[in-house]
């Protein structure tokens, strides 16, 4: 095997969470009085984190401490609501098993707080992973590579042993300032031209095609 361990961003790669986050960002919006997000705007603005999206979805020239406020109450409603609609992707439940069961070592890495990570690891992806990591006190978000090169300490792997998945130009940054490989899948929440324009040098359009682009030896 070329890799020994796969590491796979969480939203957008692995899970769709995009109902929740956008029913969660939406009450927060609502709740303030500002116009809320569809489905598109919410893809859009994920992929750096809580304050980013939140950022990104308010009016510009909103005052800072409205930001917070609005950050504040939407955190942990999200955390309370995460559970609701968001479901593995067709096909992943059994490619994680196989790449298991093949000897990978298995790791997902996220934007999320890390509490928030762990918990959706733990209930959609049982027994099958060594590590979550999320953003936390010692782990900056992405495209930092913090979090990578934790899950990759703590399974014990160099960097060059791991391959990256993700569905974002935030993941294609992240492997390289980590200097791993890196494997783009385009039905996350960006387009195949977009992963393009954002330097993507493997893209994965199927579950499938995935799986062997992880098994190639070469």
């Amino acid at each position: 095997m070329k890799y020994k361990a796969v590491l796979l961003d969480m939203d957008g790669t692995v899970l769709d969470t995009v109902e929740d986050i956008m029913n969660s960002a939406n009450t927060a919006l609502r709740k303030f009085g500002f116009p809320e997000m569809n489905s598109a705007q919410t893809k859009a603005r994920l992929g750096n984190g809580s304050r980013e999206l939140i950022t990104k979805a308010l009016p510009e020239g909103t005052e800072p401490e409205i930001l917070e406020k609005v950050l504040e109450f939407y955190i942990p409603y999200y955390d309370t609501h995460s559970h609701i609609k968001t479901r593995p992707y067709d096909g992943i439940l059994e490619l994680l098993e196989n790449l298991k069961n093949s000897g990978y070592k298995l790791a997902i890495i996220s934007n999320k707080p890390d509490s928030t990570v762990k918990e959706l690891a733990g209930e959609f992806f049982p027994d099958m992973l060594e590590t979550a990591v999320g953003e936390s006190e010692t782990v900056k978000r992405k495209p930092n590579p913090d979090a990578v090169i934790a899950a990759a300490e703590q399974m014990g792997f160099d960097i060059s042993q791991c391959v990256y998945v993700g569905d974002s130009e935030v993941d294609i940054e992240t492997a390289k300032r980590a200097g791993m490989d890196c494997i783009s899948v385009s039905w996350g929440f960006r387009t195949k031209q977009q992963l393009v324009e954002s330097g993507a040098s493997r893209i994965a359009d199927t579950v499938s095609e995935l799986n062997e682009m992880i098994n190639e030896t070469i």
